[in-house]
């Protein structure tokens, strides 16, 4: 019998924790909520947080890197987005949150919560840090990036690591593989191998998002959903966790698409334009109306000239356009080429109204930020990538903004279905999402919780009755 138990324990496919059996007194700042997610996540040692913006990651992540500086008498690492290191530092301070601080490298390191950005992680060893904490960690999900890469190897020996963000796998349930992996949990190809078939695709899908690629096994589900409950919790509003709190209703979302016409004549050999289809095809449709879409930007921005307002580019024409056009009203941009002092004094600056109208793509300033100061932003270009759009709109539609926020979306009607893919994608997102909080919150609170164990067991130590007519 012992056999067969060590057997089945062999199969069990939830992880070991590595935490602490008893967790330290944590900040009074944490909601219930949010201390009831900190408490399990040190229990659990290796551990993601799927949250909605604004329910308080920093200040989470912060408490769970006290607890764990402090009980391994070790510091650690907190990674972030461009800015956001600054903001983190703040965010310590005013929940007083002792010992945290900024480093640029190794070399100037002046406290045991040690927060640096994304880019300079190669500055640190991180032989000397207990553990680490993923700020927005969504840069981990891509099975080729370098951040994934990277981080998963340099890390592997850390027996504390933590990772946050809100977008964890919009498009692909193959994307939470790459946080499984990092955590030491499993590897992304396991994942696949455990609980989904291959169809002859590339990517996860459910069964609603179509056929092909790596499906959810059907007998498989309620496995592989328990099993992402034991090292991750999904909370789109505390109340998935059993907790009831109104102040974390979001306002409304405005959100409006403007189209112009291109003024450009047809191409060589064509009546009339066609909508773009390829890639290729939209970029140049981008660049044949930018005068027109940076136009209609323009006049929406004046419209409220008092207004805060973050405008988002895909293009670096777009961004230098819309910049010279707004400047005499405050517009100023965030672009890749500035240097790093730059780029940082003017999104931390943002909140305080220097600048009143920020300038930047997605891709640079669409993560980490908080900006519930601002309620208004339209999108001059769109990129095809749902994460990005979903980021960028939640820098200011979040948790602690008290207005309604007005979106804009400007196209051509010559750049082909890109808004309607991205709301397909947002569609897919909120599906998968669903998905999650249903299969999830009962595990979830189990384990987060504590409201019955984790997991059942089998034990096969009841006698079997047997029926009275076969023992006739």
């Amino acid at each position: 019998m012992s056999g067969y138990s060590d057997f089945l324990s062999a199969k069990d496919r939830h992880p070991t924790s590595f935490g602490m059996p008893e967790v330290p007194d944590l900040p009074r700042a944490l909601k219930p909520f949010q201390r009831a997610v900190v408490e399990w996540a040190l229990r659990r040692g290796r551990a993601a947080l799927f949250e909605g913006t604004g329910l308080g990651k920093t200040l989470q992540q912060l408490a769970w890197a006290r607890a764990v500086a402090d009980e391994e008498d070790a510091p650690v690492l907190v990674l972030t987005p461009l800015a956001v290191a600054e903001q983190t530092v703040a965010e310590a301070d005013k929940f007083d949150v002792p010992g945290c601080c900024y480093a640029a490298d190794r070399y100037s390191v002046r406290g045991d919560i040690v927060v640096t950005n994304y880019e300079r992680f190669e500055r640190f060893d991180p032989r000397e840090f207990a553990g680490i904490v993923l700020d927005e960690s969504g840069l981990i999900k891509s099975e080729s990036g370098h951040y994934r890469r990277v981080l998963t190897e340099a890390c592997a020996a850390m027996r504390w690591r933590l990772c946050c963000t809100a977008t964890p796998a919009p498009n692909d349930y193959a994307e939470l593989g790459q946080h499984a992996e990092f955590l030491g949990v499993m590897t992304g190809a396991e994942m696949l191998a455990t609980f989904f078939v291959h169809d002859g695709g590339i990517r996860a899908v459910d069964d609603e998002g179509g056929s092909d690629g790596w499906r959810l096994k059907r007998h498989a589900v309620t496995d592989f959903w328990r099993w992402v409950a034991s090292w991750s919790v999904v909370v789109r509003h505390p109340r998935d966790l059993g907790f009831d709190d109104p102040s974390y209703d979001l306002p409304p979302l405005e959100v409006e698409e403007v189209i112009v016409r291109a003024s450009a004549p047809p191409p060589s050999g064509m009546l009339f334009h066609v909508e773009a289809l390829a890639l290729s095809d939209r970029i140049s449709a981008r660049r044949d109306t930018l005068d027109e879409r940076l136009a209609a930007a323009a006049a929406l921005v004046r419209r409220e000239p008092r207004e805060p307002w973050l405008i988002w580019c895909n293009l670096n024409a777009e961004a230098d356009g819309i910049e010279r056009m707004l400047s005499g009203i405050g517009a100023m941009q965030v672009s890749g080429s500035q240097p790093v002092e730059t780029k940082v004094e003017r999104l931390l600056g943002f909140r305080g109204g220097a600048p009143l109208i920020l300038v930047s793509k997605p891709s640079i300033a669409g993560h980490g930020m908080n900006w519930q100061h601002c309620s208004r932003m339209v999108f001059v270009g769109l990129t095809d990538s749902f994460e990005q759009v979903y980021q960028a709109m939640r820098r200011c539609w979040r948790f602690g903004q008290d207005r309604s926020v007005k979106v804009y979306f400007v196209s051509a009607d010559t750049e082909g279905a890109v808004l309607s893919n991205v709301r397909r994608k947002e569609r897919a997102y909120d599906r998968m999402f669903d998905a999650m909080l249903v299969h999830m919150s009962d595990f979830q609170r189990e384990s987060v919780l504590g409201r019955g164990p984790e997991f059942s067991s089998y034990e096969p130590e009841m006698p079997m009755e047997v029926p009275g007519w076969l023992s006739a």
